[in-house]
């Protein structure tokens, strides 16, 4: 049916050792706390597989070299008449932790361990989704 559209969305929770990198992004200056903690996420350009988006984004967003180990949920959520469709995958680094170098769009990054995933990330879903792939 003509109009449908799909927009591939990729989270690339990079581990390295026993620790993941989260980064802070800017979200909203009207609420509380505008930096929100996340793990780098992006969009698929169109045609570039999943796969390689998650890695281009890691890259760009973070100056890390990773690479993609497993998927380990996928997301949807419709606006419009437009599917969008998440793919959160675990990457691998092993580049040190110090060679994080953060594009303008993102604030601040830490190395966390997976017990302090909900010290950081006040997005309940994706910590429920986080728990279901059995990374904490």
């Amino acid at each position: 049916m003509a109009g449908n559209k799909y927009r591939i969305l990729v989270k690339g929770i990079v581990q390295r050792g026993n620790k993941y990198l989260v980064v802070q992004k800017w979200y909203d200056d009207n609420i509380v706390a505008p930096y929100q903690w996340e793990f780098v996420d992006g969009e698929a350009e169109f045609g570039e597989s999943p796969d390689s988006a998650v890695v281009r984004k890691i890259q760009e967003h973070t100056g890390l070299t990773s690479i993609v180990d497993r998927i380990l949920y996928t997301w949807t959520f419709m606006i419009g008449n437009e599917c969008n469709l998440g793919l959160a995958y675990l990457c691998l680094t092993d580049m040190d932790e110090d060679s994080v170098i953060l594009s303008e769009e993102l604030h601040e990054a830490k190395w966390i361990e997976a017990e302090q995933f909900s010290e950081y990330i006040n997005n309940k879903r994706m910590l429920e989704d986080l728990e279901a792939a059995e990374l904490y």
